[in-house]
């Protein structure tokens, strides 16, 4: 529940007698280990004497060979059989959706699909800088991102960075990590560069969703280690530098059958119309019910400083349909004559609904939830986030409507009739979920707000879902989490939002304190000198006077922001929810304050007495 992949080795080695040993292969012990389940986040679920923990094997997810070990993708659960990882409630949702969508696939004369998978194709934005530079920047080694960077001359302003030529050191980097990655199975397609100077992104074929979750961990961990040997260090935090693109990882979701069939691609019968249209309902009725928890799914530090900026959805969770799509939406509701490519009254199960191009509608990169001609794209996901929490829900979520659906539907006496009522009646209920227009635009927050749709800008204001009941009975009634399992995770969370933020605080009064501080000071003492010898010498001294009266005023207010932010850390709360808290509402603003600060007094001290790497040299020397 780290979200990051734990590894525990073990070598076949037995003793033989004599002092001598021999390798032995067994099978029995890849099925089952036996590690240590006390020093890992458990959210409550483990106290620090009850260290017993249990592995088994994952048969779905391929084993492969890493650096000369046999990798075993497993489970993870305690003594008492909670689960103490993100692979098990994936599993357990993924079998919950097939089994509801294969009651609802039975009702339109399908016998032959046994399985229902949802698949899955994370995309990873990332960022790449020269290593010397990285390692000159504490903030960066010690929490991901800059906390200190004035904007420089140039940043994504003349937009010539995103899809531009790709420089050669980063070509070669790009070139070794897809054969790292083929010869482990994860089939890296797509690689090009993002919005951001040395921001780049990846896109693997999609697959099921237990293999895709799995191979974005081992993506992660390998751009690290790949990169580390072309001198290169790879940053998977959301935003490491401000006022320029942050890095997300879009989910593309859908469901397939067994045999292929994707149950989101719009079909060229009445039938399978009328089938698209039910799942179509069931997800749009999912997003709805659950935007609660599909935000918090996606709420960490390093999101808060990505949702709602120029390349991220906003915190409200909204559909896009497209205009095709959603006139379709519409004309079920109203009833009326749905308009095309002409005149037809649409009748669901009975009159063919004109054939959708799966490019039917314009890309919105401003919403949340896009429906990209046979799949949802959700948006909301960080760059360093694991991609099983939020298709956990996805899929959970799904299976409750679809439940809901067949239950309704399995009892009626005449299926196109119940089928056409429940359609209109849900899309009528659910219709203020589907939102087509800028979700940037301020506008979009009134609007939302009038429709009852819930904006969570921040992880504090996110995380409290994960607790309310209508969550709890959803992952309970599936058999997804325990009510115990459930508030674990929302636990590790409230406390990992106050380490990140207690962490980042410490970084910056160090990097003040030791860094940044003392070469202002210094270089204040230089200016003054200056000043007074020019002086002595009767030449003007307005550049000097300013600068100096500027270095003075600045240096102050930045030694005394630094050390309310001292003070404010002295006074976190015990309580875990009052200190997520507060680290929101008094430390994060106490470390804002500090930036501005410091960054002022970055663009008027030189270079050379800057004591490091600005955003112009962070960002311009990757290649």
């Amino acid at each position: 529940m780290t979200g990051v992949t734990a590894e525990k080795h073990d070598s076949f080695i037995t003793p033989a007698g004599g002092g001598k040993v021999v390798m032995e292969f067994s099978g029995k012990e890849l099925v089952r280990g036996e590690p240590d389940a006390s020093s890992f986040p458990s959210g409550g679920l483990r106290a620090t004497f009850e260290a017993r923990g249990y592995t088994a094997w994952d048969p779905t997810s391929f084993a492969f060979i890493k650096e000369g070990s046999l990798c075993i993708p497993t489970i993870f659960c305690s003594y008492s059989g909670h689960a103490l990882d993100k692979k098990t409630p994936l599993l357990r949702s993924m079998e919950a959706v097939s089994r509801e969508a294969v009651r609802i696939l039975r009702l339109f004369g399908d016998t032959e699909t046994r399985h229902v998978i949802p698949q899955v194709g994370p995309e990873q934005e990332y960022f790449l800088l020269d290593k010397k530079m990285y390692q000159k920047r504490e903030d960066l080694i010690m929490t991901g991102r800059t906390l200190f960077g004035a904007k420089p001359p140039r940043g994504q302003e003349l937009e010539d960075h995103y899809f531009g030529a790709i420089r050669p050191r980063v070509a070669a980097f790009m070139a070794d990590l897809d054969n790292e990655l083929w010869k482990l199975g994860v089939l890296s397609k797509t690689k090009h560069n993002e919005a951001a100077p040395a921001q780049h992104e990846m896109a693997p074929i999609y697959t099921d969703c237990n293999s895709a979750c799995d191979q974005n961990q081992i993506t992660m961990e390998l751009m690290k280690k790949v990169a580390d040997r072309h001198g290169l260090a790879c940053l998977l935090h959301e935003k490491p530098f401000a006022g320029v693109n942050g890095s997300g990882k879009h989910d593309n979701w859908s469901l397939g059958t067994d045999s292929g069939s994707n149950l989101f691609r719009p079909g060229s019968t009445p039938r399978q119309n009328a089938r698209f249209l039910l799942f179509l309902t069931a997800f749009i009725k999912g997003v709805d019910e659950y935007q609660d928890m599909l935000r918090a799914t996606v709420a960490t530090p390093g999101n808060d400083h990505r949702l709602g900026a120029l390349e991220a959805p906003p915190a409200v969770v909204s559909i896009f349909l497209g205009e095709e799509l959603s006139g379709v939406v519409d004309s079920i509701i109203n009833d009326t004559e749905y308009k095309s490519a002409g005149k037809r009254t649409l009748q669901i199960g009975v009159d063919a609904l004109p054939p959708i191009p799966m490019d039917n509608t314009d890309r919105n990169r401003t919403s949340p939830m896009a429906f990209t001609g046979n799949k949802f794209e959700f948006r909301m996901l960080g760059s360093s986030l694991s991609v099983s929490g939020p298709n956990i829900v996805l899929n959970t979520m799904m299976a409750e409507e679809l439940r809901q659906f067949a239950d309704r539907l399995e009892g009626a006496e005449n299926f196109d009739r119940a089928l056409a009522e429940l359609i209109r009646q849900e899309l009528s209920a659910h219709r203020r979920i589907i939102f087509d227009g800028n979700g940037y635009d301020e506008s979009w927050l009134a609007e939302a707000k009038l429709r009852g749709l819930e904006n969570l800008p921040t992880t504090a204001d996110a995380l409290p879902a994960y607790i309310r009941q209508k969550n709890i009975d959803l992952f309970t009634g599936h058999g997804i989490y325990s009510r115990e399992e459930v508030y674990a995770r929302y636990n590790i969370h409230v406390e990992n939002y106050t380490a990140t933020i207690e962490i980042e605080a410490r970084t910056m009064i160090d990097m003040l304190r030791k860094e940044i501080l003392p070469a202002t000071s210094r270089y204040g003492t230089m200016l003054c000198d200056g000043l007074a010898k020019r002086k002595a010498l009767g030449l003007s001294c307005h550049y000097e006077e300013d600068n100096a009266r500027n270095n003075c005023l600045l240096s102050d207010a930045l030694s005394d922001a630094c050390g309310k932010l001292e003070r404010d850390l002295r006074r976190v709360p015990e309580s875990p929810e009052e200190a997520m808290l507060f680290c929101r509402n008094v430390i994060v603003p106490d470390m804002q304050e500090c930036r501005s600060f410091a960054d002022q007094l970055e663009t008027i001290t030189s270079r050379d007495a800057w004591p490091i790497p600005v955003y112009s040299d962070l960002l311009f020397s990757e290649g």
